[in-house]
């Protein structure tokens, strides 16, 4: 079993920050990219930012600027990096990871976490 835990949405004022956090634990033998994707009422769930192992990292078009997504050190956790943060940021975010398990052969799986409610008022 793998799993991913968030921490760090809150609600914030417009023009603020927050730092969102995301762990990954269980049977993983490599993650190959962690990142966040979003969903707000009524809408898809969108990608926001994606960083791979490579060293790679990609944003999605409005939080370009705004938004930064980092790997720790341990490379088991990501963090999103969110300032000067606007009303229509508010949305439910949620980490993912792309890893192998540890069984064999290799297989990839995509793992979810739970999401994280971030409020942005104006």
């Amino acid at each position: 079993q793998v799993q991913l835990v968030e921490s760090g949405g809150g609600l914030v004022q417009a023009g603020g920050s927050l730092r969102l956090s995301c762990v990954a634990s269980g049977s993983i033998n490599s993650i190959t990219a962690m990142g966040w994707y979003r969903q707000a009422p009524g809408k898809q769930r969108e990608l926001v930012a994606v960083a791979t192992s490579a060293g790679s990292t990609n944003y999605e078009d409005s939080v370009k600027g705004r938004f930064t997504v980092s790997r720790g050190s341990a490379k088991n956790t990501v963090y999103l990096q969110m300032n000067s943060l606007k009303p229509e940021d508010t949305a439910v975010y949620y980490c993912y990871a792309d890893f192998y398990g540890t069984g064999w052969p290799r297989h990839q799986y995509t793992n979810w976490g739970q999401g994280t409610q971030v409020t942005v008022s104006s």
